[in-house]
């Protein structure tokens, strides 16, 4: 494509869970880090180190929560979450798990992706959904007038027919996958697609749990953060998956709200691979041929195996 061309907003992702809306009145800033993994491929981690970059220190004044609020859910009042970001002093890292494609294009921000294997993915997925207590999101939804989830009780309980129709059956007119939330697929092609834009960076879940301290480090780099070296090994201990377990209750997405049935069991095992041994020869055929159809090759092989294998994503060609 053509290495002059940005990227523009072509959608308003509204949904009953979250919506873009909530960008709306929200001022940004220059050196803003947002970071726009999707679900359950590092968010939290790559929220986690972020701000171990920017306070550089292993403990933080309250939850991890607070301090980068999802600005699309919809579990509070968009004028907190707003407030929250407003009246920080600080280098400001924001939560948002929208689609390149569904966001106003910001020049002076820094915008960091991490990938992760989309069959890992979706077994984080059934862990993260396992997890959730919907009496919770009831309550809060109801406090704000807004209508029930609708879809979550027409999940199967095979993980292989659920992973089919997580596969073939889309939340957004414009998506066909990604059930019950929304298209790994879809947000990875979108930010894939302007990899070349020196303001979006790339992480890599399996890079991460390879060479923490090197990721750490090239992040930094890359935001243009100086880190005292004595301060190197602390922080990088603070961002491992036991670390950050340890710390669930201020480290895990909405404990604010109560969300999670156990804080500790959203950072579940951390490891790739889950998905061999449960996802069935069928299932990981008929995965196969959907990843041809979504994915290009070096966007595919990236995402299932990382920088690590198959180089910088600035550096493949589709």
């Amino acid at each position: 494509m053509d290495q002059s061309a940005l990227p523009e907003k072509l959608h308003e992702y509204d949904c009953d869970l979250w919506t873009t809306k909530r960008w709306e009145g929200l001022a940004t800033r220059d050196g803003d880090i947002l970071i726009c993994t999707s679900y359950k491929a590092g968010t939290t981690w790559t929220q986690n180190i972020c701000a171990l970059l920017v306070f550089q220190t292993p403990s933080f004044d309250r939850p991890l929560t607070e301090l980068s609020p999802w600005v699309e859910v919809l579990t509070g009042p968009v004028e907190e979450m707003q407030k929250t970001y407003a009246s920080q002093t600080h280098r400001r890292f924001i939560k948002t798990h929208t689609p390149l494609d569904g966001l106003d294009f910001l020049p002076d921000a820094q915008y960091v992706y991490c990938g992760r294997d989309p069959r890992d993915v979706f077994m984080s997925m059934l862990n993260h959904i396992q997890n959730m207590d919907f009496a919770v999101i009831a309550r809060l939804r109801e406090q704000q007038g807004l209508p029930q989830l609708a879809g979550m009780d027409a999940m199967p309980d095979d993980p292989n027919l659920l992973f089919k129709q997580w596969l073939t059956t889309g939340l957004f007119e414009w998506e066909d996958d990604g059930f019950p939330f929304w298209s790994h697929f879809n947000h990875a092609r979108s930010y894939w697609k302007y990899r070349h834009l020196p303001n979006l960076h790339f992480l890599h879940y399996q890079d991460l749990k390879q060479d923490l301290d090197g990721q750490m480090k090239r992040l930094a780099a890359l935001l243009n953060i100086e880190v005292d070296e004595a301060a190197w090994p602390q922080l990088v201990h603070a961002a491992t998956f036991d670390a950050m377990k340890e710390k669930a209750t201020n480290l895990a997405p909405e404990t604010n709200v109560g969300l999670w049935k156990d804080d500790s069991k959203f950072f579940n095992k951390g490891t790739s691979g889950q998905w061999q041994g449960v996802l069935s020869d069928e299932s990981l055929a008929f995965y196969k041929n959907i990843r041809l159809k979504k994915l290009t090759p070096a966007l595919a092989d990236w995402l299932e195996q990382g920088s690590s294998v198959f180089g910088d994503p600035k550096d493949l060609i589709d």
